[in-house]
């Protein structure tokens, strides 16, 4: 596989897998943002590498120019597989990348090949789209999963999306077929802070993954974080009379799939403002 780099492959004790990737999968960066933060709080082995060139188009998504020093760097666009090695009953690999753009059949073979040289037989799959739904309220999270005593235990909502797919489920149904266990979780964010990254998001799903494997993914890791972004969008919305009768309705007719309704763009535009200069 001429598009995958091995850089370690580490012996993993019954390992599962968490993957998010970012792009139309990640609305605020919710599912890459918790799996980021694992990786923050814990020492991770590089395993292996995937290079986007034969996967992406670099028109779309360009490589990005950075200095250190005197130095110029481009970085290019590609997915990771890390490894972290426990003191709990599992090893975790974790995987991040952004959404190819080409070739997702051969992709996701590639992912499913290192998932099985790396003896993965469980994975939790990571995302989040945008709904109607306000900030104030628990992040709600749909449960893709064929164990329905599982995901009432859990609290999580059934799927009812029909529609276009990313790669999260694209990969989700090719490790599916090859015998690993897979559970999706997706996360519900708020339409009216699309722009900008929500922590409260990616620990509600760290949270769920945490109970669904019984394994402590340092979730609490995110607390500061989240109660600074509730406060600073409290304080946006309490700025407009407007934005807070919009908010008490939104709490009242809360709505997974709905588009927002026309009146809320121009809040919205001014709760984003607002978030970008404070």
């Amino acid at each position: 596989m001429e598009d995958l780099s091995w850089i370690s492959r580490p012996s993993l004790r019954d390992p599962v897998a968490l993957y998010a990737f970012s792009g139309w999968n990640d609305a605020a960066e919710s599912a890459s943002g918790a799996l980021w933060n694992l990786l923050s709080l814990n020492d991770s082995l590089d395993v292996a590498v995937i290079d986007h060139d034969g996967f992406n188009d670099h028109q779309v998504s360009r490589p990005i120019v950075s200095y250190e020093g005197d130095d110029r760097i481009i970085t290019w666009p590609e997915t990771r597989i890390y490894a972290i090695e426990t003191e709990q009953k599992r090893d975790l690999v974790v995987i991040l990348g952004e959404e190819p753009r080409l070739r997702w059949k051969v992709f996701t073979r590639i992912i499913a090949h290192v998932l099985s040289e790396l003896g993965v037989s469980e994975a939790i799959a990571l995302g989040a789209f945008i709904g109607q739904v306000p900030h104030t309220l628990p992040v709600p999270v749909i449960g893709v999963t064929d164990n329905a005593e599982q995901r009432l235990a859990l609290g999580l909502l059934p799927p009812t999306y029909e529609g276009p797919t990313g790669i999260t489920g694209i990969l989700t149904e090719v490790l599916t077929q090859a015998g690993v266990t897979v559970t999706s979780l997706w996360a519900a964010t708020p339409h009216y802070l699309s722009e900008n990254s929500n922590p409260k998001a990616a620990q509600t799903l760290l949270v769920k993954a945490e109970a669904l494997l019984g394994l402590d993914l340092d979730s609490a890791g995110l607390d500061r974080d989240v109660k600074a972004w509730e406060r600073r969008v409290d304080k946006a919305v309490s700025n407009s009379d407007e934005m807070s009768e919009y908010l008490a309705e939104l709490e009242e007719s809360a709505d997974l799939y709905s588009p927002p309704p026309d009146t809320g763009g121009q809040l919205v535009d001014e709760i984003e403002r607002f978030l970008r200069d404070n």
